[in-house]
């Protein structure tokens, strides 16, 4: 016998009247308070308390951007340019093996100026003008610390709570615990760029946007820069829609019998993203069409948002799906790990991203949006305060992994607006001041969807798991 049945067939009569009733309970709740989104085999759970955002865009920035040459002024940094680094700065710290030992490196100054911005007075450098437009809208967290001196780990971390690929990833736990607003579109979806030409490319691994151990549907769906934006769901060559109703009508009827032989929940998941699959035959077409958008609205994005796979074009696709219902939007864009090039590919790099990340935050306010979307701007760790290179080749000037101190910025969805919070040391070297760890990140993005941290866990391999492992707590004062 199956161990699952067997599990079943042991049963108390005390344990089975039990389980039923509340399982029964639990289908009715669901149902009367998620409406048809909701799935008797996989039921969304309510948030812990009245959530201050509904959805997430996080615009991730691969490759860990220069905090010291972007928001984070450090006048000694000028100073000190081309002097060795202070003594007792880099005592115990570990770097990427391409610095190794950070004692005798020589400070390199901000590429740029910097300028205080609004009526903040955040610092922005001249590299971002379109960022420093909106810095009054904008929370700047500059205490950023984290674990992990190189990119896989370290994305993984902040996306999972974990440097070992296996856990579900933030878009996968928010999606899992909300469920989806849309029935047409997914929950979670993620789309990828990368600056032309550009030297420094991190890979985009799938785990960055995994299920882990959760059910696969909450796995990110991942749209291509290119082409159909999410591969096989046109119809093969004579294949009508009639045809394909009926072809996953059958299909679903055959996973029913499986489910209940197995109670494979994978078996719901195949299931449902035919589902999925057949619907979006209708929606991305739609979704991906520009033409209901007026010309303000694409200029405001910047040249490359008729471009797909460009960052301005996901930016843009982000928007309309949050509008439609998607509840987490992952972009991820590559190019910023710039060990040499921070006086060349830095220019591009922000050319490509500033403009329209800024116009994102402006269009959601638009349109009435921004309250209940979290966005997040940011990377996996900063770069060092000092150089990676020859003093004397201003070229190929570039700046190492620095997982010690970074910034990113936040907006909406609850989010405190022209704040400043934490702080780091005088070189831009260590964390100093109210320190935010990547779990506290994490504590507090949850926080704002209506989750308790410490009780949005998933029972598996025998003990409950969660997004923050054991570790994190909520950034109260940056709440509105």
């Amino acid at each position: 016998m199956h161990p699952i049945s067997e599990s079943v067939a042991d049963l108390t009569r005390r344990e089975l009247l039990g389980r039923t009733s509340l399982g029964l309970g639990g289908v009715a709740l669901a149902e009367l308070l998620q409406g048809s989104s909701a799935s008797a085999n996989e039921r969304p759970l309510l948030p812990h308390f009245a959530p201050r955002a509904k959805r997430v865009i996080y615009l991730f920035q691969n490759g860990a951007p220069t905090h010291v040459d972007l928001f984070d002024f450090k006048p000694e940094l000028q100073r000190l340019h081309g002097k060795p680094l202070p003594a007792g700065f880099s005592e115990g710290k570990r770097f990427s093996t391409m610095t190794g030992n950070a004692d005798g490196k020589l400070m390199l100054a901000p590429v740029e100026p910097f300028r205080q911005r609004g009526d903040s007075g955040a610092w922005v450098s001249d590299f971002l003008p379109h960022t420093a437009g909106i810095a009054d809208r904008l929370c700047f967290i500059r205490s950023m610390h984290t674990d992990a001196v190189n990119h896989a780990p370290a994305i993984q971390l902040l996306l999972s709570g974990a440097q070992i690929p296996g856990r579900p990833t933030m878009g996968a736990w928010a999606t899992w615990g909300l469920g989806s607003e849309t029935e047409t579109l997914p929950a979670f979806v993620v789309m990828t760029s990368v600056t032309k030409n550009t030297t420094c490319g991190q890979i985009f691994y799938d785990f960055y946007w995994g299920n882990g151990f959760l059910p696969s549907r909450f796995q990110g769906v991942k749209f291509r820069g290119s082409g159909d934006p999410v591969l096989y769901i046109r119809n093969p060559s004579g294949m009508t829609s009639t045809m394909k109703r009926a072809w996953l009508d059958d299909i679903a009827r055959i996973n029913e019998l499986k489910l209940r032989e197995s109670g494979d929940p994978e078996t719901a998941s195949r299931t449902a993203q035919y589902e999925m699959a057949f619907r979006m035959q209708t929606s991305v077409p739609e979704l991906t069409d520009f033409s209901s958008e007026t010309q303000q609205t694409l200029d405001m994005y910047g040249p490359g948002v008729a471009e797909p796979g460009t960052f301005a074009h996901n930016c843009l696709l982000a928007r309309r799906l949050v509008e439609r219902g998607t509840r987490f939007v992952q972009l991820m864009h590559a190019g910023w790990d710039q060990h040499n090039s921070i006086t060349t590919e830095l220019y591009s790099q922000c050319r490509d991203t500033d403009q329209p990340s800024a116009a994102l935050v402006r269009d959601l306010d638009r349109l009435g949006l921004l309250d209940e979307t979290l966005v997040i701007w940011g990377g996996e760790f900063g770069r060092t305060p000092f150089i990676q290179g020859d003093l004397g080749n201003r070229p190929r000037w570039g700046r190492d992994h620095h997982p010690y101190a970074f910034t990113i910025w936040m907006a909406g969805g609850g989010i405190r607006p022209g704040m400043n919070w934490g702080a780091s040391d005088e070189l831009g070297f260590n964390a100093v001041e109210n320190r935010v760890h990547v779990h506290d990140l994490q504590a507090t993005v949850l926080h704002q969807l209506g989750f308790d941290h410490e009780r949005l866990t998933y029972r598996f391999q025998g003990r409950q798991f969660r997004l923050t492992d054991v570790h994190g707590h909520v950034v109260q004062e940056i709440l509105s």
